[in-house]
């Protein structure tokens, strides 16, 4: 972490500075193009003066000056970087073995931070997003994982967040892309689907039946009640079914009819 030090550059450091003042002054206006800098807008400029930061805050965006021989400065990008993941080979809590692969979304906020407390932020960045995403996906079992993408993705950027804060880093979002995992476990998994949708839909069926058979059983007795309502739903289901085109209509007819029949033709 850079110190807060209060002494300067020393005397030698105060005579090289001004025989550097000497010398763009002494070949200005020709010096003016190697002392004159251009920031972009999404850019920010930490100079080195002597080895030194010339202050805590970076300079840009616009023009700067950077005195020759003395100093030196590094270019730091703000813009937001997209970061893939590798994919990942991970052991959930249960013991079940997974491929996951994410994205990461990061900006660096303080330039001065990122250049003079890390080597390669983003190199280190990249690696701390891979070690942390195996770190958390590994606490947390195979439907947890499947079913809450939304909360372990918050979980490992509030942990990237807090471990990168030294760097100058803000981590804006992190996302899971996908996971993977063994075949063998797939069908496994598609068998227990399977299985728990033909139980729901054999238990819907079973109500169904019995739902329909409490409903005839009370259309039963209100057509016991009345025996013209009984003739009226025969006259009914007889329309329904010329109504489709068939060729044929099977007409029921009481079996006491046949009982009357017989009894005549045996007195005649």
């Amino acid at each position: 972490v850079i110190a807060d030090r209060q002494e300067g550059i020393g005397v030698c450091g105060w005579i090289l500075v001004s025989l550097s003042f000497l010398l763009v002054l002494i070949s200005f206006p020709i010096s003016i193009w190697a002392c004159v800098k251009v920031v972009r807008e999404y850019e920010r400029a930490v100079v080195f003066r002597l080895g030194r930061i010339l202050s805590k805050k970076a300079k840009g965006p616009g023009m700067i000056l950077v005195l020759p021989c003395t100093d030196t400065f590094i270019k730091v990008d703000l813009r937001t970087v997209t970061c893939k993941i590798p994919p990942q080979e991970i052991l959930t809590r249960d013991a079940v073995t997974a491929q996951v692969d994410g994205v990461v979304h990061y900006r660096i906020h303080s330039a001065v931070s990122a250049v003079a407390n890390i080597t390669d932020v983003h190199s280190a960045t990249l690696l701390l997003a891979q070690t942390t995403l195996r770190n958390v996906l590994g606490t947390q079992s195979l439907a947890q994982l499947l079913a809450g993408r939304e909360e372990t993705a918050q979980s490992i950027q509030a942990t990237l967040d807090s471990a990168t804060e030294q760097w100058g880093v803000k981590v804006a979002r992190v996302e899971i892309r996908d996971i993977q995992i063994p075949m063998a476990m797939q069908r496994a998994m598609a068998a227990e689907a399977e299985a728990a949708r033909e139980t729901r839909a054999k238990v819907v069926a079973a109500e169904g039946e019995m739902n329909a058979s409490k409903a005839l059983q009370q259309a039963s007795m209100v057509l016991a009640e009345s025996p013209a309502g009984l003739q009226l739903r025969y006259l009914q289901t007889l329309t329904t079914v010329a109504a489709q085109n068939n060729s044929t209509i099977v007409f029921p007819l009481p079996i006491n009819m046949f009982g009357s029949l017989g009894q005549k033709s045996t007195g005649g």
